[in-house]
């Protein structure tokens, strides 16, 4: 299977789901949007706290030790926090998504423009930042076989559905994005030559878990987490569990 397939995939079904999804949100009340989108933000907590479970992963255990896991994810979400705060990725991502908004559809108003980068943000931190996205793509790129990223675009062409109809074309634009994180992980599967070992795995698999609860907090409009600052995480969990390891 030609490597990068199940990106191409995904893209598709986020394309074709988004437009579903504005379609049939142009038909609905704003009622119902909210209605829907509260759903998203339960289902998003309940795959945050799935994922976040893998901190008690056996194979992170033995790795670092009983003890280091939680410390590691600690550990990882503060040093990620506090080199994308200092990068600004959260205020850049928002302003990327004011300019595409422009390009795409200047005309729009205040209320609009906020609810097309509110989509085009919260959709690309959804559909970039689970397991699946970094396993997946990487596997599809040592040629593994795209089944995972198969399946995580099933899934990402039904939230697209939904986010479409709360959130309009901004979901759509998150394709972008998608094609950029998904397509450099392939490109780094094609570089490794192997997997990640199953221990920084799953503290990435953990720390993006989190991250997802931050995700689902502000669709549940709760509290308005820059997830997008937390987003170096994901990097800083596997050296924090190489040192760690390395120290034992």
């Amino acid at each position: 299977m030609i490597p990068g397939i199940g990106t191409v995939v995904n893209v598709a079904t986020v394309l074709i789901g988004s437009v579903i999804g504005v379609l049939l949100g142009n038909r609905l009340p704003v009622r119902t949007r909210d209605v829907v989108t509260d759903s998203l933000g339960l289902v998003t907590l309940l795959i945050a706290g799935t994922s976040a479970m893998a901190v008690l992963d056996d194979d992170l255990s033995d790795y670092v030790g009983d003890s280091a896991p939680m410390l590691i994810v600690l550990g990882s979400l503060l040093v990620g926090g506090i080199a994308g705060s200092l990068l600004s990725l959260e205020s850049r991502v928002e302003s990327f998504g004011g300019w595409l908004q422009s390009r795409l559809s200047g005309g729009a108003s205040s209320a609009e423009r906020h609810r097309f980068i509110e989509g085009f943000v919260v959709s690309s931190l959804i559909f970039c930042t689970g397991p699946l996205t970094i396993l997946g793509s990487i596997n599809d790129g040592l040629g593994n076989g795209a089944e995972q990223l198969f399946l995580k675009a099933a899934l990402d062409g039904f939230a697209a559905i939904a986010f479409a109809a709360s959130f309009g074309w901004g979901v759509a634009a998150s394709a972008i994005t998608i094609i950029a994180v998904q397509g450099s992980l392939t490109l780094l599967g094609l570089a490794l030559g192997d997997v990640l070992p199953d221990a920084h795995l799953a503290a990435i698999t953990a720390t993006g878990g989190l991250l997802l609860v931050g995700v689902a907090l502000r669709l549940l409009r709760v509290r308005e987490i820059p997830v997008a600052d937390l987003l170096p995480a994901l990097l800083v969990a596997p050296l924090l569990v190489a040192l760690v390891g390395a120290l034992r």
